[in-house]
């Protein structure tokens, strides 16, 4: 044990107290080790900014550009979209289908955009076809960390591995290498939710309190249905303000299609007429004595205004006329408030608390009304001044840029190509990127928001630790430990040690920095159990996402409200989800590389 030795363990005891106890974002752990270690001496200044210049950084940031004008293209939503109408409502076909695609997608794009993307889809299935939320989104969370181990450049594990196998003299591996391993993982992780499924995961309905709909319909008695039908022959040529559809059935009329174009808060003297079709909020027999009376066909499902369910586009909103507003003494008549700002109002709360009916009650200060409708029009509505909007309002996804899909995919396939013939992966994804650029599929003023600036930063930040590791003995040191701790053991055991190893570090830190603390140790185990160093270093990569039994991994953070998971959840159906995940990646290098 020597001076730099203990100074490099010293450095990995802080990291790890940081990691698990939480005091400093990850990013900045990352950093602050990073100026740690030059001052220490173990490592130089030049070393110990290196890591910004690495082959791993510059690529994670072109796969992040490239999953980026992915999404702006409208490519994925496409995808999306075909799967969850032709699937249908059945809720292991649903699951299955949907792990199966983001799975997929995974090995191309960050596993968590993937996850946000089926996610609002998800959430309409579960509410049409009545199927609990938590039977659908962790399957899905989970297949999106599985497939992040299809490809090397579909994880931060997998893409700094190369980095660590070339500077410690080894091949980098093609973007292939692990795909055989990745597909076992990915279709034990399907099986298990298909067979196992109803059994481990908990029959939460979601979120609770965490939407804008649930809030209004306990605060305000509002109910949450959006329904839809076409305009037929009884109801043309009468206006919205005719059919009083507020006072006679309690149904509001949200928006309205014609010729492929959409009117969010119809105007009251908007015509109906025949090849309309109208979205309505209200109960389900509201809706159904309102079909009766007119003969309309109510339709099973939202074909054309799903986003009006989908929290991330539309929702509910509590405003209130502050004292300056020039609404004071107004109607929503005198206003014109459907025709200027695109909202359904849906109750006048006045001062005493007391809902009023809605066209002709004057405006007082303090008074509130509860609107629904996008978020982008809440937006305006914001920055007009004349209200004051006290509900959380979402920034708006932004569409899909028009007719960049084909100039994506172009991108796409030259980056890839690019790696199939062998040229580096930092410089294939960011000609991928650039292109994606230049064709105008990524704007110019979103190409740096479109780079997670935390992830490089702690990618750029944890390379030097690797590299202090190694150059101080500490590596050489802590590999001798574990050899002649398991030096008499079979090479099953070792395998299944060295898994065990990689996902414990990976529950309480990043995987990327268990990653590049255990890759050289095992590159230097390898000679003394004679086994072969890239089939340790693979699985080594591949298990630091073997993160499941804690919602520590990002994805299982971000599905956790969604579904309505708490701890002991993960722990149930993610500690299985664990064994399994070991024994099928052990036994596939062993079988592979061994």
């Amino acid at each position: 044990m020597t001076i730099e030795i203990g100074l490099t363990f010293a450095v990995l005891a802080l990291a790890i107290f940081l990691f698990v106890t939480d005091k400093l974002r990850t990013d900045l752990v990352a950093v602050l080790i990073m100026v740690i270690l030059p001052w220490t001496g173990v490592i130089t200044a030049n070393e110990a900014f290196s890591g910004f210049a690495s082959n791993a950084v510059i690529s994670v940031i072109g796969v992040m550009l490239i999953g980026y004008g992915v999404e702006r293209s409208g490519i994925m939503s496409v995808v999306a979209g075909f799967i969850t109408k032709r699937v249908g409502v059945k809720e292991k076909n649903v699951m299955a289908t949907t792990s199966t695609t983001v799975g997929l997608i995974s090995a191309f794009m960050q596993n968590i955009g993937a996850a946000a993307l089926f996610l609002p889809a998800l959430k309409r299935i579960s509410k049409n076809a009545n199927i609990p939320a938590s039977k659908l989104i962790m399957p899905m969370g989970f297949a999106a960390i599985l497939g992040g181990t299809l490809t090397m450049v579909a994880s931060g594990p997998l893409i700094i591995l190369n980095d660590l196998l070339t500077e410690s003299g080894f091949d980098a591996l093609n973007l292939f290498a692990v795909t055989p391993i990745g597909l076992a993982l990915l279709a034990t992780g399907i099986l298990y939710f298909y067979f196992a499924g109803n059994l481990v995961l908990p029959k939460a309905s979601g979120e609770k309190l965490a939407t804008s709909a649930s809030f209004m319909q306990e605060t305000h008695n509002l109910t949450t249905d959006i329904h839809e039908f076409d305009v037929n022959a009884r109801l043309t040529g009468s206006t919205i303000e005719q059919l009083d559809i507020w006072s006679t059935y309690g149904l509001n009329i949200l928006a309205l299609r014609e010729d492929a174009s959409h009117v969010y808060g119809p105007w009251r003297k908007t015509h109906l007429a025949e090849g309309q079709t109208l979205a309505v909020l209200g109960t389900k027999d509201a809706v159904e004595r309102f079909a009766d009376d007119y003969g309309v066909n109510i339709k099973p499902e939202l074909e054309h205004f799903a986003s009006l369910e989908n929290e991330d586009e539309s929702g509910f909103a509590e405003i209130i006329i502050p004292p300056t507003s020039p609404f004071i003494g107004k109607t929503l008549r005198d206003i014109g408030f459907r025709k200027n700002f695109r909202l359904e109002p849906l109750a006048v709360v006045g001062n005493d608390g007391t809902k009023t009916a809605l066209e002709d009650v004057p405006f007082e200060a303090g008074m509130q009304l509860v609107v629904y409708g996008r978020w982008q029009d809440l937006i305006n509505l914001r920055n007009g001044r004349e209200v004051a909007v006290l509900s959380d309002v979402k920034a708006p996804e932004l569409a899909p840029q028009q007719n960049k899909k084909k100039p994506a995919l172009f991108a796409i396939v030259v980056s890839l190509g690019l790696v199939f013939m062998g040229f580096p992966l930092s410089l294939s994804f960011f000609t991928g990127a650039l292109l994606m650029i230049l064709l105008g599929v990524i704007p110019k003023e979103e190409i740096y928001p479109a780079i997670d600036w935390k992830t490089v930063f702690l990618l750029a930040g944890l390379i030097p630790l690797g590299t202090a590791f190694e150059k101080s003995g500490a590596a050489a040191y802590t590999a001798n430990a574990i050899v002649n701790l398991v030096g008499g053991w079979s090479t099953l055991a070792i395998l299944f040690i060295i898994g065990l190893i990689t996902m414990f570090f990976s529950l309480f830190m990043s995987n990327v920095a268990a990653t590049v603390l255990l890759v050289p140790l095992v590159l230097m185990m390898a000679d003394t159990f004679s086994m072969d160093p890239i089939g340790l270093a693979l699985l080594v990569a591949v298990s630091a996402s073997n993160s499941f039994i804690l919602p520590t991994h990002q994805v299982n953070a971000f599905i956790m409200g969604p579904g309505g998971y708490r701890n002991a959840d993960y722990m149930k159906a993610g500690g299985i989800m664990s064994l399994l995940f070991l024994v099928v990646s052990v036994l596939m290098v062993y079988v592979l590389f061994m």
